[in-house]
């Protein structure tokens, strides 16, 4: 099965908005893919959803990670990497990559998407993504 890590902001796309995120991650919920997320990720994801721009409800975003974690594999890199300097926090994917052996990054984030690959992790964008599986 393909091994997927969704950046941050493609998991706030398919929540909040819908689109090719949300198809990627329906993907997931029906067992077509393993979305793999890490504690630091889906920490980044409770972060922006329960902030001043989203204002999701604390009880809202405990069921939305109850549910992530429902259908991913969560992993806990070891490794902390310091490859993209411009975004650090960007690392925090292509650890969770790293750590699980993903076959895909998904991602709107130029600083990862300019890689294309990492250590065998190819890096694409939602509709490339799609158009490769489809």
């Amino acid at each position: 099965m393909i091994k997927i890590v969704l950046d941050t902001n493609v998991l706030i796309s398919a929540i909040v908005f819908g689109g090719k995120p949300r198809d990627i991650l329906e993907k997931a919920i029906k067992g077509q893919i393993q979305l793999v997320l890490s504690e630091e990720l889906i920490g980044e994801l409770s972060g922006v959803l329960e902030g001043r721009k989203f204002k999701y409800p604390s009880e809202i975003m405990k069921l939305i990670i109850t549910e992530l974690e429902a259908i991913a594999e969560v992993v806990k890199p070891e490794k902390k990497l310091k490859v993209i300097k411009k975004d650090p926090e960007d690392n925090r994917v292509l650890e969770c990559a790293q750590k699980s052996k993903a076959d895909f990054i998904v991602s709107g984030d130029v600083h990862l998407l300019e890689f294309e690959e990492f250590m065998g992790t190819k890096i694409l964008t939602p509709e490339a993504f799609l158009s490769l599986t489809e």
